[in-house]
């Protein structure tokens, strides 16, 4: 259906006059008669009666008109939902059960009247790409290199700092340890199948491991988070790494344990990335927010890789 000829007929009608609807238009009387002509062709019935006094809506016109603002209000909507300025705030969470997900709920939280639209890429690099190109308007991201080395007007603030546990079943050996140190973890067999090659999370166990002697392990297919945890659940062999904050629902019957890590406490580094020259007023409001709870870097009784010091 042609949204302009929708748009005429409505023009027409809150107008009662072919004319005055042309003249608000912007458009010659007889391109209003065409628009409406040819509409009235498409749906196959009679819109308007001429009169001394105008044009009158029929019973099909008045049945059409609620329908008609509908498709122009969802039109607006539609191109709202990707013009820049007037669109929601796109911020990519790499997850929606990890940490970003949650710092960006408690952003809506305190400022429930924001649009947010919440996207997951994949890594890194195609954050950054995203953000360059103003696709999305930021991302919550660990940078493996230093924020000097980031594409001009790309910039990037720490905001939270993780703490990693470890995800036993209650077979486990460590099950009913109340805190655990990175030394005792040597030896034990950690398993981590999404870990993929080349990205920042790969980046970030990797050196963990070559940290602290650990063995991590990523072979096997990763078919998400309920089957590990099926996994982990019945291995009195098997762990598992998790953020503090990562959701998930525990299978009735798995008996599931969080264990501390400290002495010292590895911490996942999440930075916010945009782009310099983005004006949107709500990412303005999300660094004023995430700035209030941003990280102390280098806390004692913490540790995280070189690159992210």
């Amino acid at each position: 259906m042609n949204l302009d000829a929708v748009r005429t007929f409505v023009a027409v009608a809150d107008a009662g006059q072919f004319q005055e609807a042309a003249a608000n238009l912007s458009i010659t009387q007889q391109a209003v008669s065409k628009r409406i002509a040819g509409l009235e062709k498409d749906l196959g019935v009679r819109l308007f009666t001429r009169t001394a006094r105008g044009a009158r809506l029929t019973i099909d016109g008045q049945a059409f008109l609620p329908h008609a603002r509908d498709l122009l209000q969802a039109e607006e909507r539609a191109a709202a939902s990707v013009r820049p300025g007037s669109r929601a705030l796109r911020v990519d969470v790499i997850g929606r059960r990890l940490a970003p997900a949650d710092l960006l709920r408690g952003f809506h939280r305190a400022h429930p009247g924001t649009q947010l639209d919440v996207v997951t890429l994949f890594d890194a690099d195609a954050a950054i790409a995203a953000v360059r190109a103003g696709t999305i308007d930021a991302s919550f991201r660990a940078l493996t290199l230093p924020a000097r080395q980031l594409p001009d007007g790309i910039e990037a603030v720490r905001v939270r700092d993780e703490p990693i546990q470890l995800l036993t079943g209650p077979a486990h050996e460590l099950a009913g340890a109340r805190a655990v140190t990175p030394a005792q973890l040597a030896g034990h067999r950690i398993w981590m199948p999404g870990i993929v090659a080349g990205t920042e999370w790969a980046a970030y166990y990797d050196d963990l491991a070559a940290a602290f002697g650990l063995t991590i392990e990523v072979t096997g297919p990763d078919f998400g988070t309920e089957p590990l945890l099926d996994t982990i659940a019945g291995s009195p062999a098997l762990a598992t790494f998790v953020g503090e904050q990562t959701s998930f629902v525990r299978p009735a019957g798995h008996d599931l344990r969080r264990v501390p890590v400290h002495d010292p406490t590895p911490v996942y580094p999440h930075s916010l990335i945009w782009r310099g020259d983005n004006p949107h007023p709500t990412l303005a409001m999300l660094r004023d927010h995430l700035g209030s709870t941003r990280p102390d870097h280098g806390a004692a009784g913490t540790w995280t890789p070189k690159w992210a010091q």
